[in-house]
């Protein structure tokens, strides 16, 4: 059985090379994310301070897909 995405919301604190992003959860938590497929297709610019919605595997909390821009 397949283990459900825990779904989040941080603030992108710096913008790391392949597209890859340092963002920070409300609880100040820091965490490695990257673009899902669909914004990397729509070609959806993030920069620093955007608010983002992510999803993280409950295996590993260190790390996180990008699945929309808040704003």
């Amino acid at each position: 059985m397949k283990e459900n995405a825990i779904e989040v919301e941080g603030r992108i604190s710096s913008v790391l090379a392949g597209t890859m992003f340092r963002v920070e959860l409300n609880n100040q938590h820091l965490v490695l994310a990257t673009v899902c497929g669909k914004m990397r297709k729509r070609w959806v610019r993030l920069t620093v301070g955007d608010r983002v919605k992510m999803e993280m595997s409950p295996y590993d909390l260190n790390k996180a897909r990008i699945t929309w821009r808040i704003g």
